[in-house]
This record gives structure tokens, C-alpha cells and sequence, in this order.
């Protein structure tokens, strides 16, 4: 039987730069093996260290981004929703633009969104444009578009819905027996 196979990923790259008799030595393979094993664990915890420097792929080091930007760490929310809350904190920084109401909705809701101004009374719209339903975390990306905009200015936000058009003749009833009451007009809370 051919003992490489038990040997790890650094300790068959080591193995390979010896001379060619080694590779049938149980004892170098061992060696190789306990040296591979100890690299391997190694080049893990270095990207996994990596990871942490960037917001998309940070795990257990997202509660650093949290803590610098002043963001309550929630662990018992979903790593995506705390994600896109961190990515849009950072992006609300600047002007208070529609472009930057626009990029911190899309980084936090995850989906594309509308927004409208209506100055006379001093307020602005976000409308979800493709997502049926209120948005899961919508309650965190209130909370952070209250921190970036005036304090003058009033928030509205338009939902899609599936409404009796939508449905008629396009779905069963077992389909719609599936689907959550929230994407329905009416069906849920708005947060």
C-alpha cells in the first residue's frame, strides 16, 4: 500500500524536492508528514488571519470592524447582515448624496434600490427594487441611514409586494403554500 496518501498537502510538496528513493521510506515519509501537518495548519491560520483584514471575508475579526466603527456587536445575526452593516458604515462616510444613500442601501440590502428626493418636503424615498418583501435587516439599514442623513430630512421607504396579479394563474396553490406571508401586501410587519 502506498503510504503517500497519508501525507499531508506541505509534506508531499516537501517530499517531491527530494531525491526520488525517499519516496518509498516510511521513515521520511513520517517526518514529511509531521512537518506537513504542522505547515499546513500554519498556512491555514495565516489565511484565515488574512481574511479578517477584509470585510467580506472577516468571521471571528468582524467584531473588530464592529467595535472601531462604533456598530453594536450583535454574534447572533447572520455574518452577511453584519457584513453589510460594517461595509455600510464605511461607504457613509462624505456628502450626504442620493449616491451615497444609493451605495450604503445596495451594500447593506444586498439588492439593487431607488431613491428620490422630494425636497418640498424635505424628505427621500429608498425603494427596494428587487426584492419582494421587506428586507430582513431592515431595521439595522434604517438605523444606519439615520446616522448619515440630515436630521431635517425624513425617510420613506416603498416595498414590492406580490399582489392577486402577480399570482393569478402563474402559480399553484401548493407553491403559494411555500411562499412567506411577508411578500404579500399586508402579510408582515415593516420593521
Amino acid at each position: 500500500m502506498n503510504k503517500l496518501a497519508t501525507v499531508s498537502q506541505q509534506g508531499l510538496e516537501m517530499l517531491s524536492y527530494l531525491p526520488g528513493y525517499y519516496e518509498h521510506s516510511r521513515v521520511i515519509q513520517a517526518d514529511m508528514h509531521a512537518k506537513g501537518v504542522e505547515l499546513d495548519a500554519l498556512y491555514q491560520a495565516l489565511n484565515e488571519t488574512l481574511d479578517q483584514f477584509f470585510v467580506r471575508t472577516a468571521t471571528w475579526g468582524l467584531r473588530h470592524w464592529e467595535e472601531e466603527l462604533g456598530i453594536s456587536v450583535e454574534e447572533s445575526k447572520p455574518l452577511e447582515q453584519r457584513r453589510s452593516m460594517v461595509e455600510s458604515k464605511l461607504r457613509g462616510a462624505g456628502k450626504f448624496t442620493g449616491r451615497l444613500v444609493k451605495q450604503v442601501a445596495e451594500s447593506y440590502h444586498g439588492g439593487a434600490v431607488d431613491v428620490s428626493f422630494q425636497p418640498e418636503w424635505w424628505s427621500f424615498t429608498v425603494k427596494f427594487v428587487d426584492t419582494v418583501g421587506v428586507p430582513p435587516n431592515l431595521d439595522d439599514l434604517k438605523a444606519v441611514l439615520e446616522d448619515i442623513k440630515p436630521a431635517h430630512m425624513a425617510m420613506e421607504y416603498e416595498f414590492n409586494y406580490l399582489l392577486i396579479r402577480d399570482i393569478d394563474g402563474v402559480m399553484t396553490l401548493n407553491e403559494l403554500e411555500q411562499v412567506e406571508l411577508n411578500i404579500f401586501a399586508g402579510g408582515g410587519s415593516l420593521g
